[in-house]
């Protein structure tokens, strides 16, 4: 799939460098052609006002001129912010919010061979969207019997977005041809950060759901109370992680890293030519505590910092699946008091001089989920456009793991497919009123194989002998030119 054709929103968190500025504060070099092309446009605004057949609000002229200025970039990050969209940035940047809790893409460009589908980025944890199984990667094919591939990003928002309790239904395309529809219900998106908890072999598991202002500390607290347990080696959980704050996630990556460039941003604006380099007084993890780092298609911007650095320095070794591919930094510029627009300005580089817009970090051990045959797909729409798991789960209230396995069985009988999976959706519905436990080894064998490495396999060793963000890359890009 072709990136910048991508109109990509993660409306939950995207890179900053900066906050906003005021745009007219700048020092801004005009050439003559600016200023005919400028007056072309005063003049168009002018006459289209004074000459339309109905009477135009002249605001609606004006947005309609940044939306279309910004969306000529072909760059998927750089928006027109109206009013709504503002409060909507300021509320995810204070960490609540509604809706229903999917970070999600739109291409540009709908076309019979690629419908311009919403695609799901990553699930927040504990939202709606996380609780009905929703995965990165799945498309929204239908929001209330809308499709998508005929309104805009902006509409999508606001039906996905409204008051809490209310229902919006999505209709949704995983693989080819599995298709199912799901009724989500707004909730109030209260942003998690870190969740944290010992394995078996006093392995420290910690997952980084969000980069926001409270993340490093939040990062350092988990860090204490895992090796006040005497955690052997860390499993740093970044998957699903769609990024956020270019501060905290330097200062998450400073606990592991005593010294040298944790990432740089290169721009044609002088003064956002940085480097971010770590300090040993801020480092807290020892170098001898082995660190495994899980990635996957939801990792995005910031998780993709903290990936890259880790992996630069020898500090980690990456096991999953290929990152996004967020590679730049945004800058939120403030237009009025209610309005405001969102452009890139900078690209990030790993340490290793890597940028992995739209090309991601690739892990070091790739661990992928099974696909689902031709066959397989049939079923699960089946069993996924039927109300059967969800009744089966409220007979059997209060459910057990033992009742689990038993809902497993029976429907087995009439859906043979993989059984790990049945009970993956079995505890999706579970969990919907019930406390999700903090990671689940019986399905997820991203986690089951990174466990494995870190408690049987020499972690430095596999470490030393890996390549670098840029290296794989390049060797990447010489199989695949």
């Amino acid at each position: 799939m072709k990136r910048f054709f991508i109109f990509s929103r993660t409306i939950f968190f995207v890179l900053f460098l900066s906050l906003p500025l005021n745009v007219f504060s700048q020092q801004l070099e005009i050439t003559e052609n600016d200023q005919l092309y400028l007056q072309l446009i005063n003049n168009v605004f002018i006459f289209v006002e004074n000459n339309y057949v109905d009477q135009v609000d002249s605001k609606v002229l004006y947005e309609g001129a940044l939306k279309g200025m910004l969306e000529a970039l072909e760059d998927p990050y750089s928006t027109y912010l109206d009013s709504d969209m503002m409060t909507s940035m300021s509320d995810t940047t204070e960490g609540t919010f509604g809706g229903v809790g999917l970070t999600i893409s739109k291409r540009y460009v709908s076309t019979p061979d690629e419908p311009a589908y919403v695609e799901v980025v990553s699930p927040i944890e504990d939202t709606p969207g996380w609780k009905a199984g929703i995965l990165p990667g799945d498309k929204l094919t239908k929001i209330n019997g809308i499709s998508t591939p005929d309104i805009t990003m902006e509409e999508v928002l606001e039906m996905l977005r409204g008051e809490i309790g209310k229902p919006v239904e999505v209709t949704v395309l995983r693989g080819n041809s599995l298709e199912f529809t799901t009724t989500l219900i707004r909730d109030l998106i209260e942003v998690p950060t870190v969740k944290y908890g010992m394995m078996e072999n006093q392995i420290g598991y910690l997952r980084i759901i969000n980069f926001t202002p409270l993340t490093a500390d939040k990062t350092q607290e988990a860090l204490d109370n895992l090796f006040k347990q005497n955690a052997k080696g860390l499993i740093i959980d970044l998957r699903n992680n769609p990024g956020g704050v270019i501060s905290s996630v330097v200062n998450v990556a400073d606990k592991f890293i005593d010294s040298g460039i944790i990432v740089s941003t290169k721009s044609r604006i002088s003064y956002e030519n940085q480097s971010f380099s770590a300090t040993r007084r801020k480092t807290t993890v020892p170098k001898d505590i082995p660190v495994v780092v899980l990635i996957n298609q939801g990792s995005a911007s910031a998780s993709e910092i903290l990936a890259g650095a880790l992996k630069d320095h020898k500090r980690a070794l990456l096991v999953g699946e290929k990152t996004y591919g967020k590679g730049s930094v945004q800058q939120v510029l403030k237009l009025s008091e209610t309005d405001g627009l969102k452009l890139t300005i900078a690209k990030y580089y790993t340490p290793s001089d890597a940028n992995i817009d739209k090309t991601g970090i690739y892990p070091d051990v790739e661990v992928k989920f099974p696909e689902f045959t031709e066959e397989e797909e049939k079923i699960l729409t089946e069993l996924l456009s039927s109300s059967e798991i969800k009744n089966l789960v409220e007979s059997k209230k209060p459910v057990t793991d033992e009742k689990v396995e038993e809902i497993v069985t029976e429907l087995e009988k009439k859906y043979p497919v993989n059984r790990r999976y049945l009970k993956k959706l079995v505890n999706n519905e579970r969990y919907i009123t019930e406390t999700a436990p903090l990671y689940d080894l019986d399905y997820d064998i991203q986690l089951k194989e990174a466990l494995r490495i870190i408690t049987t396999e020499p972690v430095q060793k596999l470490i030393d002998q890996s390549v670098s963000v840029k290296e794989h890359q390049e060797k990447y890009e010489a199989i695949n030119p």
